[in-house]
């Protein structure tokens, strides 16, 4: 490729990892603040107790500010695959395009169809049929993001296809295999568990805030215990969900798992080390220090401890006989640490859960100063995991767009010059720059207010409401 042309690819690829991590930070919210929406309003509806319709009404509000906000951010990326990954589109479209037109057509108007129902229907719904409006909001967003993971894990796994000769695109052969193999199933659930690990751990912490200042200590006790009792089982199954997943990569996607523990020489067993310096080129394979657990990685990897696990040396002289010369090594300090920040924040996500359950358990949550405190810096743990679990996922399949079958290189537009792209990019960067800040203000803004006075069946009490219902 020439100068220009590399640099309007490197300029696509901060763009697209712009606009995606961006997004990601409101859909794992939406996920997860759902459910648990669903679960509060039915504490209410059945037991009539005034405090979940409070909670209820107060962290819809903040999920409406986060799903509005990531509708707006999330367009943006349909837009690029046609402009600056056009080369992409032609080529594998057919199959791609598929899951994400249904989750347009079908997953996001039954989601988006129902919240507004759900918004306004409080006083024009019967209260069955209202809270049935949640619980559909709810299968509409975990339904979105199953299409959005099928077509993400046909570009890390492509099954069901095959190349037509005529037209030299890839055509859908076998759908099902599409929409149901087994990666996607293991994606899919690691993300809809990160969601509900990133919703409780929220209500968690904003609950905490108000308990640390001793305001509605009775209301948001009942939401601290709610997030607890849902995190903290969520979180466990997770590590566990996380583990299973690594096995069905390391089918996928070998080189991937080697870059994870910069790993260049085949093992068997293999350790995982916990932190090391150095090793992470390949002029410089081995480090000068670190902390290593025996055979850990070949059970993350095989689910034996005696388990082989194939170097990065020798995948790539595989991958060259393969598919020709070129350097098929990700970046192996990005993808190392990132899976290290997301396993290791994940853990302190267990062991916050811990202790919350202890103090639960010993009627100690309400005035436990130090967890509440901890709680409340907690609430950027799992967008930190996040983040850095989808720059695992991207960058650990490099050089590949779609892996084995179409390199990131050959995928961009070729037509679309490094100036427009770089001109895109500082727009939709000063744009990003905006609604995160619109965001973090009026987040931060009503989770700190009192939760709506509203009377049973939502008519407000004789006291001014101190926020707005939505």
């Amino acid at each position: 490729m020439t100068p220009l042309a590399d640099t309007a690819l490197e300029l696509a690829r901060w763009q697209f990892a712009l606009t995606t991590l961006f997004h990601f930070v409101f859909v794992p919210l939406t996920l997860g603040l759902a459910p648990l929406l669903a679960v509060m309003q039915t504490m209410w509806h059945r037991s009539g107790d005034e405090r979940w319709l409070r909670l209820t009404r107060f962290f819809g509000t903040l999920f409406i500010i986060n799903f509005a906000i990531g509708v707006a951010t999330g367009l943006v990326m349909e837009f690029q695959f046609g402009m600056n990954w056009s080369a992409f589109s032609a080529y594998v479209g057919d199959v791609f395009g598929t899951p994400l037109a249904i989750e347009g057509i079908g997953a996001f108007m039954l989601e988006a169809t129902f919240i507004g129902l759900w918004v306004f229907g409080w006083d024009r719904l019967s209260p069955k049929v209202h809270l049935a409006t949640i619980y559909l909001v709810w299968i509409g967003t975990w339904l979105s993001a199953y299409f959005i993971l099928t077509a993400n894990s046909w570009m890390q796994h492509p099954v069901g296809y095959q190349i037509n000769e005529q037209t030299g695109r890839a055509e859908a052969t076998d759908i099902v295999d599409i929409l149901f193999q087994g990666f996607l199933l293991f994606a899919w659930a690691h993300v809809v568990l990160a969601g509900l690990v990133t919703g409780a751990f929220f209500v968690l912490g904003v609950s905490c805030w108000h308990l640390l200042r001793g305001r509605n200590v009775d209301v948001f006790r009942a939401a601290a215990k709610l997030a607890i009792v849902v995190g903290l089982p969520v979180a466990v199954v997770q590590l566990g969900v996380g583990s299973e997943f690594g096995v069905a990569v390391t089918d996928a996607q070998p080189m991937k798992i080697a870059a994870v523990e910069a790993l260049w020489d085949t093992e068997q067993p293999a350790g995982f080390s916990l932190f090391q310096i150095g090793g992470f080129t390949e002029d410089d394979q081995t480090p000068s220090f670190d902390i290593e657990i025996p055979a850990l990685l070949s059970f993350l990897a095989t689910n034996s401890f005696d388990g082989q696990v194939v170097g990065m040396n020798e995948l790539q002289s595989q991958y060259e006989k393969e598919y020709g010369p070129g350097n098929y090594i990700p970046d192996v300090r990005l993808v190392y640490w990132s899976m290290r920040v997301m396993a290791y924040l994940g853990t302190l996500l267990v062991l916050l859960g811990l202790w919350g359950a202890w103090l639960l358990r010993h009627t100690k949550l309400h005035d436990a100063t130090w967890f509440q405190r901890s709680a409340i810096v907690a609430i950027a743990f799992p967008f930190l995991c996040n983040f850095a679990g989808w720059i695992l996922t991207e960058a650990g399949r490099q050089p590949w767009v779609v892996y084995g079958l179409l390199k990131t290189e050959d995928a961009v537009s070729g037509t679309v010059s490094a100036w427009t792209v770089g001109l895109s990019l500082a727009v939709f960067a000063s744009l990003y720059v905006v609604l995160g800040a619109i965001d973090f203000i009026l987040m931060r803004r009503y989770a700190r207010l009192d939760p709506p006075a509203t009377g049973r069946g939502g008519d407000e009490e004789a006291a001014p409401e101190p926020a707005p219902a939505y």
